[in-house]
């Protein structure tokens, strides 16, 4: 059975960082594409970063960029999202997710992606 685990989301100041991991289990996520999606309340879903499946190049979503990255520990096959200078709006439910077919760039597109984890929460706050 595939499957996503988010982990790692809690509440932090403005400026503060957090690190966020998805562990997947009953598949290999060296050979997935893997994207890092957030979601505010009343709002939608939107991409934030993702890792493409054959050459491992990274798309930032305008929101991400220079904040945030997006890394890969195949031994623990698990993939990390670390955000620093957090803001208020970055608040929201984060989620992972894969695909194991499409090569090229990765998008930040919902509809790129098969497998999805549950989530994890963020809050921003002071």
């Amino acid at each position: 059975q595939l499957q996503l685990v988010e982990s790692g989301g809690g509440r932090v100041q403005p400026g503060g960082s957090l690190r966020l991991s998805c562990t997947a289990s009953g598949f290999n996520l060296d050979d997935h594409a893997i994207g890092w999606f957030r979601q505010a309340p009343g709002k939608e879903r939107e991409g934030v970063l993702c890792l493409s499946r054959s050459n491992r190049i990274p798309n930032y979503a305008d929101s991400a960029r220079g904040r945030f990255t997006i890394s890969l520990d195949n031994a623990e096959n698990t993939v990390y999202l670390q955000m620093n200078s957090l803001k208020p709006e970055d608040s929201g439910i984060y989620y992972c997710a894969a695909q194991g077919f499409r090569q090229g760039l990765c998008m930040t597109d919902r509809s790129y992606y098969d497998d999805w984890g549950q989530g994890t929460q963020v809050t921003v706050s002071s």
